[in-house]
């Protein structure tokens, strides 16, 4: 396997110093992101009403919890959908536990699951 020779990237090779013109590099644009639907940012809106209401509900430990779920409850599709997972199941979890009050909340954040499949 001597003189084989491996390139990854790209190569430029310049002879002479004349008519020079540059690199082509035909690559395209990323495409850009979906828009999430009006169905999910709608739930999602919703979603955060309720929690916003449910947090006056709950101990404070409980509300700190959700004040750090919110910047994931997103209907961002750029959004990592592990944080939106995880912050979801953490306000169902908070919304379980106190009731009757906390209800609207968990059908709220299985609409919002079901909305993204």
């Amino acid at each position: 396997m001597s003189g084989d020779t491996y390139h990854f990237g790209d190569s430029v090779t310049v002879n002479g110093g004349r008519g020079n013109i540059g690199m082509i590099k035909n690559q395209a644009a990323p495409a850009p992101a979906e828009a999430a639907s009006p169905e999910l940012e709608a739930a999602v809106r919703e979603l955060v009403a309720l929690v916003g209401r449910l947090r006056t509900s709950v101990p404070p430990a409980s509300a700190r919890a959700i004040d750090d779920t919110l910047p994931d409850l997103t209907a961002d599709p750029a959004a990592p959908p592990q944080e939106r997972h995880r912050a979801l199941m953490a306000v169902a979890g908070i919304a379980a536990t106190v009731g009757a009050v906390g209800q609207p909340v968990i059908e709220a954040v299985n609409r919002v699951l079901e909305l993204l499949g």
